[in-house]
Formats: structure tokens, C-alpha cells, sequence
């Protein structure tokens, strides 16, 4: 066993160098690297968001994190100490992705479950199981079958499992599946308040504008591999600025056979729809101009995580996990 060190103990998650490898096929001759080398370290009190398309290894992060799945290679480590020790569980709330729950007991039947689980009893644990139930939004329906639950009803129900034990770690995969867009709303409010407590928040999504609004940190994973990772800040002011424009009275042809580099060019009716890196922006209105062309808009091109998200595919040659090898 590797022992922590003292700044492994002090994170909530520690990766270092994580590795997964399936077998798969009838006979399990074949392999797919779902983890490439993983590492990733999360500071107390960070929203830290995975981000990646499906299949990049984001739900094979958090499961080898929850004890659900064995590394292949690697460490992986929750307050300095592995994930399988009770100690450690009992600090950590986690909602799957797609959560499946006892059908045949109530909502509050099952949070209270939960909280027994956890150690919990007596009036304290009552008081838990009102509370977190009122917070999800589940305390109306509360005392009805969750086989009677929509999808929604039952991920907000999963959820208050999930914080029942009043977690330092919490741990959400695809937190918003199946909420609609109030739900989705309540989801990111509840993640906030979590923060607010100094909750420590590890959750994937490729829904990208829940991970601009919440996220301190961001990683984006493609083939099981780290390709990008900062603050969200940081990621979006590292891309050199560009400039939009909307140019009347030249067709798209024309204007492409001027010698600049289009980071996008789309003709939209009679206008064309350009962007241009800033430092070619004043040269190119200056050609439009000489050619008779008009420019009915100028401005800067804000770069957002879905395009930071889009590159990274591409640099990585849109791979994602899948790759077999013989």
C-alpha cells in the first residue's frame, strides 16, 4: 500500500498516474483504455468539474473514486487514505448517473435508510431527512412509492441521499440527467449552497453551461486523458482574441479569395458572418471596405468552454474511449 503524503492527506481527491483497462469481446481477447494516466488533485472547498464527451472516462473516474471499480494502474486517493475505508466513505455523498432505488419503499423510506446507514438515528436523523428532502424539492411527494417517481423525482430523491450524512466530499455524475429545465435550476442552486457550507464538489457533465456557471476548476478528458485543465478563466482567456464581423455586399467567395484566415466564415443571405483573429481584423476591414463591401457589425468573439471543448476533440483527433487493441 502506498502511504499518503501530507498534501495527499489535506486534498479531497488525489489522482495520480490512474489507469483502467477493460477486457471485452466473448472471449475477453480484447482491451479498451477507458483511463490513460490520469492525474488530478482537488483542494477543499473547489466546485471541480469533469468535462468530456461520453466515453471519455469521466464516469470511470468517479467510479474507481467510489470503490466500484479497481484501477488498473495508479493511485487514487479521498482525504489521504483509499476510497474503499469506511472512515473515508462515511465523508463523501454520491449520486450516480442513473440511480436506481428501492421501488417499493417511499422517498422519505429510503433517505431515512440512508441515513441509518450512515450511523445515524433518533430525532437527529428525522430532522436530516425532513430537511434534505425539503431542499431537493421532494417533500410534497415524500411519502409516495418511488415506483411512482418520474426519472426527476427520483434523481432529486438520490440526491438527498447523497447529503444526508452532511458530506465534506460530494461526488455527482451527471447531476442534471433527467431534470427539466426548473430542475435543472433548483440542482445548480442546492450545488452552490453546498459550496457556500465549504462542501468540496466533484462532478461530470457534458452539458457545458452548468460547468461555466459552477465550476472553480475545470478538466476536459478525451480518450481517457487529460487534455486541458485550469480555471475556467483560465481556460477561456488562453485562446488568442478574435473579432466577428458582418459584411454586406461581398459574396462569401470574394471574401475568402482575399488571403485572410477564417476562423469562421458562414453566408447568411445577403450578409456574411466572419470571425478573424483580432490581429487581422483591421486589415480585413480595410480590404472589405476597398472592395465595395459594407461592415454592419464589429466585435469581439466571446470564447466559451464549448469551443475550448471542441478544440480539444480535435486536437486529440476526436478520439474517445473505444480504441481496441488487439
Amino acid at each position: 500500500m502506498t502511504v499518503a503524503s501530507a498534501s495527499d492527506s489535506s486534498l479531497p481527491v488525489s489522482i495520480r498516474g490512474l489507469s483502467k483497462t477493460y477486457r471485452v469481446g466473448f472471449f475477453l481477447n480484447k482491451q479498451v483504455k477507458a483511463l490513460q494516466g490520469l492525474d488530478l488533485e482537488i483542494a477543499p472547498g473547489q466546485v471541480y468539474g469533469l468535462l468530456g464527451p461520453n466515453g471519455a472516462g469521466k464516469s470511470t473516474t468517479i467510479k474507481i473514486l467510489m470503490g466500484l471499480v479497481r484501477a488498473s494502474q495508479g493511485q487514487a486517493l479521498l482525504f489521504g487514505e483509499p476510497p474503499d475505508r469506511p472512515q473515508v466513505r462515511r465523508q463523501v455523498g454520491f449520486l450516480p448517473e442513473n440511480p436506481s432505488l428501492y421501488e417499493y419503499l417511499t422517498g422519505r423510506e429510503f433517505v431515512t435508510l440512508a441515513g441509518r446507514i450512515f450511523g445515524l438515528s433518533g430525532q437527529e436523523l428525522d430532522q436530516r431527512v425532513e430537511r434534505v428532502l425539503g431542499e431537493v424539492g421532494m417533500g410534497r411527494a415524500s411519502d409516495l412509492q418511488i415506483r411512482r417517481y418520474s426519472k426527476g423525482m427520483v434523481q432529486r430523491t438520490a440526491l438527498a441521499q447523497a447529503l444526508i450524512s452532511g458530506p465534506r466530499l460530494l461526488v455527482l455524475d451527471e447531476p442534471t440527467s433527467g431534470l427539466d429545465p426548473l430542475g435543472r435550476r433548483q440542482m445548480r442552486d442546492l450545488i452552490l449552497a453546498e459550496r457556500e457550507k465549504g462542501t468540496t464538489i466533484l462532478f461530470c457533465t457534458h452539458i457545458i453551461s452548468d460547468v461555466e456557471s459552477l465550476c472553480d476548476r475545470v478538466v476536459v478528458l478525451v480518450g481517457g486523458r487529460r487534455v486541458q485543465e485550469g480555471s475556467v478563466q483560465e481556460l477561456v482567456s488562453a485562446k488568442a482574441p478574435s473579432v466577428e464581423m458582418v459584411v454586406h455586399g461581398l459574396p462569401l467567395e470574394q471574401l475568402q479569395a482575399l488571403g485572410f484566415t477564417y476562423e469562421q466564415a458562414q453566408q447568411l443571405d445577403s450578409r456574411v458572418l466572419l470571425r478573424v483573429p483580432d490581429a487581422d481584423s483591421h486589415g480585413l476591414l480595410q480590404a472589405v471596405i476597398s472592395k465595395g463591401g459594407r461592415v454592419s457589425r464589429v466585435q469581439p468573439a466571446r470564447f466559451s468552454l464549448e469551443e475550448l471543448f471542441l478544440d480539444a476533440m480535435k486536437q486529440a483527433g476526436g478520439q474517445t474511449v473505444g480504441g481496441e487493441i488487439q
